[in-house]
């Protein structure tokens, strides 16, 4: 049943909010895993970024794609729970895991092991609204396990003005995603996680600014 509500929820509110109430544009969607596993990196300054991530994926796919996001947030009560691993089918990480000792990236090479195509934010947390911050080494140490397994940028911009921290009301701020290919691994995590955050700036150094809305 949870595939058929996926779909449902992709079909009749994912691509109508994103193409229609957001005014969605689109670069370099070929560049886009056609299967898994893949994993699709991004910046983060908005719920709005998984949710536009997921729109841009086919229908046929959206039940091998699997947003990692945090557990305590998403699985803070049982509503939220069900919506994040039904409806979104995220792939919960448990935030201070490595410090009692379990392996952080388990559940996500499980994933790959599996053929999923994993989204992920490498700054960690939503950051100030299209303000694009630091990578964390995650993916890299995840690329380093699986180093044929394709890492590719998506720079998005708009999201952070649309729906910023905090907030519940949605703005109608024209949104852009920009693809770029996959960024190939060069055998060193730190190395790696710089090129991956060069990566994905490069693909937003050519959109136009996002101006508030009083700016004249």
């Amino acid at each position: 049943m949870s595939r058929w509500l996926r779909r449902l929820f992709a079909m009749l509110v994912l691509r109508p909010v994103a193409f229609m109430m957001l005014g969605l544009t689109v670069r370099g969607r070929e560049n886009l895993p056609k299967h898994g596993p893949a994993i699709v990196i991004a910046n983060h300054n908005s719920h709005l970024d998984t949710l536009v991530l997921l729109s841009l994926m086919p229908l046929g796919q959206i039940d091998s794609v699997r947003p990692v996001a945090a557990a305590d947030y998403f699985l803070k009560n049982r509503y939220l729970a069900w919506f994040s691993l039904h409806i979104l089918n995220i792939l919960p990480l448990e935030r201070g895991n490595a410090a009692r000792g379990e392996d952080p990236l388990a559940e996500s090479a499980a994933a790959l092991d599996r053929g999923e195509i994993l989204i992920v934010f490498p700054e960690g947390s939503r950051g100030s609204a299209e303000v694009m911050g630091k990578f964390k080494g995650g993916v890299a140490r995840l690329k380093e396990r699986y180093p044929d397994v394709p890492v590719v940028p998506v720079f998005l911009q708009g999201a952070g003005k649309a729906l910023p921290r905090g907030e519940i009301v949605l703005v109608p701020v024209v949104v852009d995603a920009v693809v770029g290919t996959p960024v190939s691994w060069n055998g060193n995590r730190a190395a790696y996680t710089q090129e991956m955050e060069q990566a994905v700036r490069a693909l937003g150094a050519h959109l136009p600014p996002v101006f508030d809305d009083d700016t004249d």
